[in-house]
């Protein structure tokens, strides 16, 4: 856990994203399409609390790109977001986030989820396609991540918020 925090803090520090040991830290690194559910994330960032923060790493469409770097500029105490790829900086966020998002549509395989799970990150993912078979939700005996069903900001916020619930009730 001690390495969990350090890379927390080293995570807030590479974004530019206050130290705030209370606040849920998410993250992602994908493709920015509609395909990886972006715009269902990041409506659903735009509402999130104050006790909410998140990294985003990728790139993709033009418009969710851009969609991003405004969402960081209007909230920058919560929201950090480096368009382009980083291997390095993509193992740095697997290590460093509470919480992996993966709000996909479809998503046949996918391995990020597998991913955060060795790092010790929650993934929170929609069902769907590989998701579905390799996270299992809080709710159920042997628990692996959050699922959450439909494709809609509503569920994907409903899903972060109860990651939060859990993060402050394990401190």
């Amino acid at each position: 856990l001690a390495r969990r925090a350090q890379n927390r803090r080293a995570l807030q520090t590479a974004f530019g994203l206050p130290l705030s040991p209370d606040s849920l830290l998410c993250g992602i690194v994908s493709r920015l399409t509609a395909q990886k559910g972006i715009d269902l994330m990041l409506d659903a960032l735009a509402t999130a609390g104050p006790d909410t923060q998140c990294v985003i790493l990728g790139s993709g469409e033009p418009v969710y790109e851009q969609a991003a770097l405004a969402l960081a500029r209007a909230q920058p105490e919560r929201i950090a977001c480096r368009l382009g790829y980083d291997t390095a900086l993509s193992h740095q966020l697997f290590a460093g986030v509470d919480a992996f998002l993966m709000p996909s549509r479809f998503e046949p395989c996918g391995l990020s989820q597998l991913y955060s799970q060795r790092y010790g990150a929650v993934p929170i993912v929609r069902r769907t396609g590989g998701l579905a078979d390799s996270v299992r939700d809080f709710a159920l005996d042997k628990p692996t991540g959050i699922v959450f069903d439909d494709a809609t900001p509503a569920a994907f916020s409903a899903a972060l918020a109860r990651a939060g619930t859990a993060f402050r009730d394990q401190k």
